[in-house]
């Protein structure tokens, strides 16, 4: 062992608490913004503070999920682009919640760095407190973890946690769910945060620059279109409207997502031809060459979240959707089967040998 002369410090080490603490003192601010009832106290503690009882519930049961973004951060870091990636974290979380029927209350952010840059922290925290304020969640608290040699220059990783209520007669469970019921889905905004990894690959093996252009506007633009936040509108409907199952359509597509809410009996019997996708899906499809199957079970190729409502109401539910300015697909109907997706018709023609 050599023997060492220097005095060492943390900044020596390539980390700089009084950034760090800079960088908490910027965004206390903004996370304020996004308080609620309920909310308790600003950054800075141990621990986040949220009264229930504030927040009107009854016999609340507690809801939570946590996520990130994937790779399409990797996007982001290329084009230097920060600030809509915090709502897509956001996003990820709270539409999980939303499909059990819970309102979202709170949110915790990790934000891990190789050496954290004020300018990049603060635009991807102003995304989470756009997504926040989208979702009616309050900014309780979080990380900012600052790990040199753990992430290349420029790298960071983004984590989110949320927490909803929902009251116990007023759960959805999916437990209604049954045949001759119709299905629904509300538009995405694109992508959205999955199969960014494929996405990647496809741009990896056409040489395509994100500056090229799809649809009159550029491919990387294109990719990182946000998240959509479904959850003032699903808040919305819930109120007066039975909805029996709800999915949210992230890794695994319609093909995986939709069974999560089927019951063992039942399948969802989906009509490819009801929706029109947006072309960045027939654009990733071709210049990838991915067989229709493999598309339908990796993107949401155009439909972000699937409702599952008793037919007499469908079209009353659409038109109410539609109003609250979402774009609602009449998918199909809930049959007989075993629990899986069945398509109907196609959703891509399949690209030329």
């Amino acid at each position: 062992m050599k023997k060492n002369d220097t005095n060492l410090s943390y900044s020596d080490a390539g980390v700089d608490v009084e950034r760090g603490e800079k960088f908490v003192t910027n965004i206390t601010p903004l996370a304020s913004s996004t308080a609620r009832p309920g909310t308790l106290g600003t950054l800075g503690g141990f621990g986040g503070l949220f009264d229930l009882k504030q927040s009107g519930y009854q016999d609340p049961i507690l809801v939570s999920a946590t996520d990130g973004v994937g790779t399409k951060l990797l996007l982001a870091i290329e084009l230097n682009r920060h600030e809509t990636i915090g709502i897509d974290l956001v996003a990820m979380c709270v539409n999980d919640i939303i499909v059990q029927g819970a309102e979202p209350l709170w949110f915790l952010d990790y934000f891990a760095t190789g050496n954290l840059s004020l300018e990049i922290g603060q635009s991807i925290l102003n995304g989470i407190v756009e997504g926040c304020k989208l979702a009616g969640a309050s900014l309780l608290g979080g990380e900012t973890a600052e790990m040199p040699n753990m992430y290349a220059p420029g790298h960071y990783d983004l984590a989110g946690f949320c927490v909803g209520a929902v009251e116990r007669g007023s759960l959805i469970d999916s437990t209604g769910v049954t045949a001759g019921d119709t299905i629904l889905g509300l538009a995405s905004n694109g992508v959205h945060s999955n199969g960014y990894s494929l996405v990647h690959k496809i741009l990896e093996h056409t040489n395509t620059a994100p500056s090229e252009k799809i649809d009159g506007d550029s491919i990387g633009a294109t990719l990182l279109k946000p998240t959509r936040i479904y959850v003032k509108p699903i808040l919305d409907i819930i109120k007066t409207k039975n909805i029996k199952g709800i999915a949210h359509i992230t890794g695994g597509g319609l093909t995986k997502n939709v069974p999560r809410i089927l019951p063992t009996n039942l399948d969802a019997n989906i009509d490819l031809n009801s929706w029109s996708p947006e072309p960045i899906f027939s654009w990733l499809k071709n210049n990838g060459r991915i067989m229709n199957s493999e598309m339908l079970s990796t993107f949401n190729c155009g439909v972000g979240l699937v409702m599952i409502v008793d037919k007499s109401d469908g079209r009353n539910i659409s038109n109410m959707l539609t109003d609250l300015g979402e774009k609602v697909f009449e998918m199909g109907e809930i049959v007989s089967g075993s629990g899986e997706v069945k398509y109907q018709n196609s959703i891509f023609t399949e690209f030329e040998n």
